[in-house]
C-alpha cells in the first residue's frame, strides 16, 4: 500500500521538471554563411586591353600610268630611304611615246622657222609695193600658228619624258614597308597600289575597345603600353584619336594613342598590352546586398575572428549603385564580410563558415 506522503512526492517531481523545461529557451540554429574576405583597392585600374604597334602617317603608293610590272625591289619589312626605286614598268611603250614627241617637236620647230622666214620676206616685199597687206597678214598668221605648233609640241614632249620617268616607282620619304600588293608580271592600272610605305619615326599604339567602356575611359590620361613579347619593356601613351563609330561585328571602337618617346623595342607590328592605374583613396568594392541600411545607418555583417559568430559593423559608403558598393571606411583588410541574408541575422548569432565542418 502506497503511502499518501510518498504519493504527493512523486506527483510533485513530474511537475517541476515540466515547468523547468518550459521556462528554458532553445539555442539558437547555427546559420551557413557566405563571406568575401576584404580587400582594399588604392588605384583604379582600367584595362587591360590589347593592341598594336602601328605607324601614325603610311601610304599606298603606286604608279602614275598603266603596265606590266617588270620589277619589285623591296619586300615586306625593308628599310627604304627618300628616292630609292620601289618598281619598274616595262618602258617600250612610253619609249616609243617619247620618240614620237621628239620627232613632232623637230617638225613643229621647223615648220615654224619656215614661216617665220616667209613673213619676213613678205614684209620687206610689202615695203617695196610688190605685195598686198593681205598676203602679210597671212605670212603673220601663218608664222604665229605655227609657233603655237611649237608650244604645243614641246608640252607633248614634257609629258612625255614624264610619262617616261613613272615607268620607275621610287620612295617619296625614308620608310618601311609594310604591306606587298603586286607582283612581277602582273598589269596594273594607273594608281594602283604597289606597295605601302609607313613612317617609323612617329609611332602608336592601336587599340581596341569595348563601346560600352569607352565612355568611361579617361581620354586624358597616360596609359601604359608593355610589349607582351617583353612585359618589362614599357612605354606612356596618350590618346589622340577615338573612333567616332563601333565596328558593326566586334561592337569595339578603335583608340590610337601616341607613344611618348618609346625605344627602339617598339618596332612596327609588335602587340602591346595597354593599361590605366590612377591612385584613389583607399575602398572595398562590394556587391550591394552587404549592406544593412536603418535609420539612414549603414553597416555591414563581418564574422568574428573565431568563424563562430556575426558583429554588426557600422561603414561609410562612399559610392553606390545598383549592383555594387564601395565602403571608404569602416572596415580593415581581411574582414569577412557576409555577402547575403543580412536582414535575418542577429548581432552575435551563431553562424558556420563553408569552410568549416557541421
Amino acid at each position: 500500500m502506497i503511502r499518501p506522503a510518498l504519493l504527493a512526492v512523486a506527483l510533485v517531481i513530474p511537475l517541476g521538471a515540466c515547468q523547468a523545461a518550459e521556462g528554458t529557451a532553445p539555442p539558437p540554429p547555427v546559420r551557413p554563411v557566405l563571406y568575401r574576405v576584404v580587400k582594399p583597392v588604392s588605384a583604379q585600374v582600367f584595362g587591360p586591353f590589347a593592341g598594336v604597334v602601328a605607324p601614325r602617317y603610311q601610304s599606298e603608293i603606286g604608279f602614275q600610268i598603266a603596265g606590266r610590272m617588270i620589277a619589285r625591289d623591296v619586300t615586306m619589312g625593308d628599310i627604304v630611304h627618300k628616292g630609292q626605286r620601289i618598281a619598274a614598268l616595262d618602258p617600250v611603250v612610253t619609249r616609243f611615246a617619247l620618240t614620237r614627241a621628239e620627232a613632232e617637236l623637230a617638225d613643229a620647230r621647223a615648220q615654224a622657222e619656215n614661216a617665220s622666214a616667209t613673213e619676213s620676206r613678205r614684209r620687206r616685199l610689202l615695203a617695196g609695193g610688190n605685195v598686198s597687206q593681205a598676203q602679210l597678214d597671212t605670212a603673220v598668221a601663218s608664222r604665229d600658228t605655227a609657233q603655237a605648233r611649237v608650244s604645243q609640241a614641246e608640252a607633248s614632249l614634257q609629258r612625255a619624258q614624264d610619262q617616261m620617268g613613272y615607268t620607275e616607282l621610287r620612295a617619296d620619304f625614308d620608310g618601311v614597308v609594310t604591306v606587298r600588293s603586286a607582283e612581277v608580271g602582273q598589269v596594273l592600272s594607273a594608281g594602283q597600289a604597289v606597295a605601302t610605305l609607313a613612317r617609323p619615326e612617329e609611332r602608336e599604339a592601336v587599340v581596341d575597345i569595348p563601346e560600352d567602356l569607352v565612355g568611361t575611359m579617361p581620354a586624358d590620361a597616360e596609359f601604359t603600353v608593355s610589349l607582351q613579347s617583353a612585359p618589362d619593356v614599357t612605354a606612356t601613351a596618350r590618346v589622340r584619336e577615338i573612333a567616332p563609330f563601333a565596328d558593326q561585328t566586334t561592337r569595339t571602337r578603335r583608340i590610337r594613342m601616341t607613344l611618348i618617346k618609346p625605344s627602339e623595342a617598339f618596332r612596327l607590328g609588335s602587340t602591346l598590352t595597354v593599361t590605366l592605374a590612377r591612385a584613389e583613396p583607399p575602398h572595398v568594392d562590394l556587391p550591394a546586398t552587404v549592406v544593412l541600411t536603418e535609420d539612414g545607418r549603414d553597416a555591414v555583417w563581418v564574422v568574428a575572428p573565431d568563424g563562430k559568430s556575426v558583429l554588426k559593423r557600422p561603414v561609410t559608403v562612399t559610392r553606390r549603385d545598383a549592383s555594387q558598393v564601395s565602403i571608404g571606411a569602416g572596415l580593415n583588410a581581411g574582414d569577412r564580410v557576409v555577402l547575403a541574408g543580412v536582414h535575418s541575422l542577429k548581432d552575435g548569432q551563431a553562424v558556420r563558415l563553408p569552410d568549416q565542418a557541421p
